[in-house]
């Protein structure tokens, strides 16, 4: 063998061989809401459109302190926007339609991020370095949302159907929230201000979450803006949310 031999080229037919057991590189057919950004992306829309879904509903309830017409008349106007274009209950459905979705997207986009997030670190560290703070958030937005689920739907059967509320569901919307939260049903006033506290708490995490993925939480000084406007924003819907209830069940609202 002379001294070339060694780096000589390789001839056509003798083409060097893959290592035994890789696999082929398929691309990536996954789009966008296969990706972690996209999964972010939907949680970010859908919790925008629920927020404003919640604000308006805040706005709508308040109403029951104007008295029984205002708040029975707001009621009607829901069942009736867009007559007579459209047929009674064709954009309050749409909205109900549109709110499903959120909600499950929303779940789904959670539900699948927090698994993914397992799966990238299966060991555990040695030493725990899950702040208090962070497991207190994980475990609020985990049980919360429980809640908040029961809480809809519970909230659904008694004022939107009237399946268990006391006045029944041929009752005007007035009457049904003044029954339900009775002195004497003060365990539904309790069931309702825990889910409103859990939403808030739901909010705040997630304004915050969405401030720290747009890049706004970097400064010190407007982290500590951005920490107090999300409590501020929670604070007041929890409170414009458990008004009504309150007041009800204490004798003001009659």
């Amino acid at each position: 063998m002379d001294r070339g031999s060694a780096t000589a080229p390789v001839p056509a037919h003798e083409a060097p061989r893959k290592p035994a057991g890789a696999a082929p590189r398929t691309p990536d057919r996954r789009g966008l809401l296969g990706t972690s950004a996209g999964r972010k992306a939907v949680m970010a829309v859908t919790g925008a459109v629920l927020v404003l879904f919640l604000i308006a509903h805040m706005l709508g309830n308040l109403k029951i302190f104007l008295g029984a017409d205002s708040f029975n008349h707001y009621a009607e106007w829901l069942r009736t926007v867009g007559a007579p274009a459209l047929p009674n209950r064709t954009i309050l459905t749409i909205t109900e339609i549109v709110l499903a979705l959120c909600v499950v997207l929303h779940m789904w986009a959670a539900v699948s991020l927090a698994r993914r997030a397992a799966k990238a670190r299966p060991v555990k560290y040695a030493a725990k370095r899950k702040s208090q703070a962070k497991g207190y958030a994980t475990q609020t937005m985990r049980y919360g949302g429980v809640i908040i689920l029961l809480f809809v739907i519970w909230h659904l059967l008694d004022m939107t159907f009237g399946t268990v509320n006391p006045k029944g569901g041929d009752a005007t919307p007035f009457d049904r929230m003044i029954a339900g939260f009775q002195p004497e049903r003060w365990w539904v006033t309790v069931f309702y201000l825990v889910a409103m506290v859990m939403i808030g708490l739901h909010l705040r995490h997630g304004l915050w979450s969405a401030f720290q993925s747009l890049g706004l939480t970097r400064r010190p000084r407007s982290r500590g803006a951005l920490q107090t406007g999300a409590a501020a924003v929670s604070a007041v819907l929890v409170l414009g949310f458990v008004a009504a209830p309150i007041c009800i069940m204490i004798g003001v609202v009659k």
